[in-house]
C-alpha cells in the first residue's frame, strides 16, 4: 500500500480543531450498549429534559470527502457550540459500516452509496436520505497488470473481492449482467475495501471492486481499472435516522447546511480538499487530486429525489436476484419513503469560522487503509 508522503500539508491554511481520540469502541460494543440500556451516548435520543440535543453523532469516510473537510474545519462544532450540543465524529469503513452504525443508532447521521441506502431501507431499517454528498465515479473493477483479465466477461469462475452491500458490489453485479454473467459465476470473496485490495496485491483473489480513494491509490500502483461505467456508480448520501430527523430536525438542518458551506468551498479548493483527503487517507497527493478533480463531482443537486430514484430503480431487481431483499414490493415501498428532500431543499450555506474546541473522533479497530 502507499506510504505517506509529503503533501506539502500547510496546517496554517486551515483553522484546524484539537481532535480528541476517545477510547477504541466498535460498532458491536455500540450495539451491545445500546440493547443494555436502550440508547447510545451519543445517540439522536439522549437529549437535555428541554429536548435539545447533548450530543450529535455522525461519521467520517474517506470515500465522503466533505465529511473530512467538516471534521477538519471544525465548522460543526461551531455551528453546534451555542446550543450546547457536542460533536462525536466515527470513522465508517463502508456503506455496509455505515448502515450497521445507523441501525444500531451508534451514529445520527452517516455516510453510505444510494445502493446502500436503497438496501437498508428496504430490510427495514429506520432511515432516510437527508442530502447528496457528491455524484462520484468511485467504484470500478480493477486487476493486476499480469493476470490476464481484461474484461468483464474474464471474470467467469475466478475470484474477486467485493464488499457486500456497497457500491462497489452492486457495480459487479451490474457488470456481470451487462456481460451476460451472473453473481454465481464467479468467486466473490467478502472483504472490506482496505482488505479486498490487499487481497488483489498479494495475489489471493484475481480481481476487486474497487472503491476510491483506495483504488485510485491502487492504480497508482500499477494495479489496472479494467472496467469502468460511471452510470454504475449511485451517488454519495448522507442518511439520517428517522428518529433523529423527527426529535432533532434543527440539528439535521445544521448539519445539511453546514455540508452545503463544505461543498461551495470544496468546489473552490480542490488542492485543499485533496490534501485534507491525502492526510486522512493516507495516500499521496497526487492519487488525492485523482479522487477530487477526476472522479468527483461537488457541483451537484444536493436535495435526494428524482435523479437518485431513476439510478436506484436500475439497482432494486438486483436486490431480489442475489438474495438481499426478499421482496419487490419491499423495494418499491422503500424507494417510496426513502427520500426526505426538505432538509437540502432549505439549505443556507453556513459560514463558520471554526471551531478552537476539541473535536471527539471515537475510533473502532478497523484499519482503513
Amino acid at each position: 500500500m502507499p506510504s505517506q508522503t509529503d503533501t506539502s500539508f500547510s496546517p496554517a491554511r486551515f483553522p484546524r480543531p484539537r481532535f480528541r481520540r476517545a477510547a477504541s469502541a466498535t460498532i458491536a460494543g455500540a450495539a451491545v450498549a445500546l440493547l443494555a440500556t436502550g440508547c447510545v451516548e451519543g445517540e439522536g435520543s439522549g437529549g437535555t429534559a428541554e429536548g435539545e440535543l447533548d450530543t450529535l453523532t455522525l461519521d467520517f469516510a474517506t470515500y465522503n470527502p466533505l465529511s473530512l473537510v467538516i471534521m477538519e474545519h471544525g465548522w460543526l462544532e461551531e455551528e453546534l457550540s451555542e446550543a450546547g450540543t457536542e460533536v462525536e465524529w466515527i470513522q465508517s469503513h463502508g456503506s455496509n459500516d455505515a448502515n450497521e452504525k445507523l441501525r444500531a443508532e451508534a451514529i445520527d447521521v452517516g455516510s453510505t452509496a444510494g445502493s446502500a441506502a436503497l438496501l437498508a431501507r428496504a430490510n427495514g431499517a429506520p432511515q432516510q436520505i437527508i442530502l447528496i454528498e457528491n455524484q462520484p465515479e468511485w467504484a470500478a473493477l480493477v486487476t493486476s497488470p499480469d493476470s490476464g483479465i481484461t474484461d468483464v466477461g474474464d471474470l467467469e469462475g475466478v475470484s474477486v473481492a467485493a464488499t457486500l452491500g456497497t457500491d462497489p458490489y452492486f457495480f459487479l453485479v451490474q457488470s456481470l449482467h451487462e456481460a451476460g454473467l451472473e453473481v454465481g459465476d464467479v468467486e466473490v470473496q467478502n472483504l472490506q475495501h482496505a482488505d479486498g485490495r490487499s487481497a488483489l496485491a498479494n495475489g489471493d483473489v484475481d480481481a476487486w471492486a474497487g472503491l476510491d480513494p483506495i483504488m485510485a491509490g491502487a492504480e497508482a500502483d500499477g494495479e489496472t481499472l479494467f472496467y469502468r461505467n460511471v452510470d454504475f456508480n449511485t451517488y454519495s448520501v448522507i442518511n439520517a435516522t428517522e428518529s433523529f430527523i423527527e426529535d432533532h430536525p434543527d440539528v439535521a438542518q445544521t448539519v445539511v447546511d453546514v455540508y452545503e458551506q463544505a461543498r461551495e468551498w470544496a468546489q473552490e479548493n480542490p488542492e485543499e480538499t485533496a490534501e485534507i483527503l491525502a492526510e486522512h487517507s493516507n495516500i499521496d497527493l497526487e492519487v488525492a487530486e485523482t479522487v477530487i478533480r477526476e472522479r468527483s463531482n461537488f457541483d451537484v443537486d444536493p436535495v435526494p429525489g428524482a435523479a437518485q430514484r431513476e439510478v436506484l430503480q436500475e439497482v432494486g431487481p438486483i436486490f431480489l436476484d442475489t438474495g438481499d431483499v426478499s421482496s419487490q414490493d419491499s423495494i418499491d415501498e422503500a424507494l417510496e419513503t426513502l427520500f426526505h428532500p426538505e432538509f437540502a431543499e432549505n439549505r443556507q450555506a453556513t459560514d463558520a469560522e471554526g471551531s478552537e474546541d476539541e473535536a471527539t473522533i471515537v475510533e473502532d479497530d478497523e484499519d482503513d487503509q
